[in-house]
């Protein structure tokens, strides 16, 4: 099973731009891309933050660009979404108890996709009714692989202005949410901080993956909330997915950057040597 993810889009950050707003036209790259991958994923993972706004019109144009994507859409709510707007354009999207969290079971693999969105917070947020809701999804299928989709990386990256504190309420209560089954959780994966970032969370594999939307530059040097020190903060770096293989037993995560590049080599007769050789050594 392949499943791509595409993060952190942003639709509406500048709607009257001519000919056609910048982030709209990375969206489409990226999703000509995951489309016409060599092989077609399963689902499509849209890990929060679609829109600038959380409003009606960005929602829209998001909808009308995914109408003709032919896998399952599994969008998640990020601080700049709206719950009321996401499930109005994507309405067979699963919520329960006014979250936008659901569980999807394919392949052996039950997929998670958590709500971190608190309204008027950038941050995350993971409240004990949204704590109770994965602790009995974990429950009740003891020692079966899961895979995590959430907005918010409960994680400190060293990126100062876009990190939680490392002791916050939510982070401290998903990680009791998950306890005792980390074992199985194959991984974890986010998106908000617009960068490629790996770790671990109370031992789980943990991924960022990068933005659709202009990334944010890698600076690690602290920051202060009261003096501008003209640092670089958003890159117009390509955008970026992810696709996330499953074969049953592992779990393995691929990145790519979207823009032009040329093929340097091609699986002709003049190679079948080499690939011959590398399977060779296999045995």
């Amino acid at each position: 099973m392949l499943i791509a993810q595409m993060t952190d889009i942003h639709i509406g950050f500048d709607p009257d731009a001519k000919p056609e707003e910048l982030n709209r036209i990375r969206f489409r790259a990226v999703l000509d891309r995951v489309l016409n991958l060599p092989t077609a994923p399963d689902l499509l993972v849209l890990s929060g933050d679609l829109t600038d706004h959380g409003d009606a019109d960005s929602f829209t144009k998001t909808a009308a660009i995914l109408a003709e994507c032919p896998c399952p859409l599994l969008p998640l709510v990020g601080n700049h979404d709206t719950r009321e707007e996401l499930l109005r354009a994507f309405s067979e999207t699963g919520h329960e108890g006014g979250f936008v969290h659901y569980l999807v079971e394919q392949d052996g693999l039950r997929i998670l996709c958590l709500d971190t969105f608190e309204p008027g917070r950038h941050g995350g947020a993971f409240c004990e009714e949204r704590a109770r809701w994965l602790r009995a999804r974990l429950d009740e299928a003891p020692g079966t692989p899961v895979l995590i989709f959430m907005h918010h990386p409960p994680i400190v990256s060293g990126i100062g202005w876009m990190d939680p504190a490392p002791d916050e309420e939510w982070i401290e209560r998903f990680g009791a949410a998950i306890a005792g089954h980390e074992t199985h959780i194959e991984a974890i994966h986010c998106g908000h901080l617009h960068r490629p970032i790996t770790t671990r969370f109370r031992g789980v594999p943990l991924s960022v993956t990068p933005s659709v939307a202009p990334l944010v530059a890698l600076d690690l040097n602290e920051i202060s909330p009261d003096k501008a020190d003209n640092r670089a903060l958003i890159t117009t770096e390509p955008p970026s997915f992810a696709l996330h293989c499953w074969d049953g037993r592992n779990l393995v995560t691929h990145y790519e950057t979207v823009g032009d590049w040329e093929v340097l080599a091609s699986y002709g007769e003049h190679l079948k040597p080499m690939i011959r050789e590398m399977f060779s050594e296999r045995a």
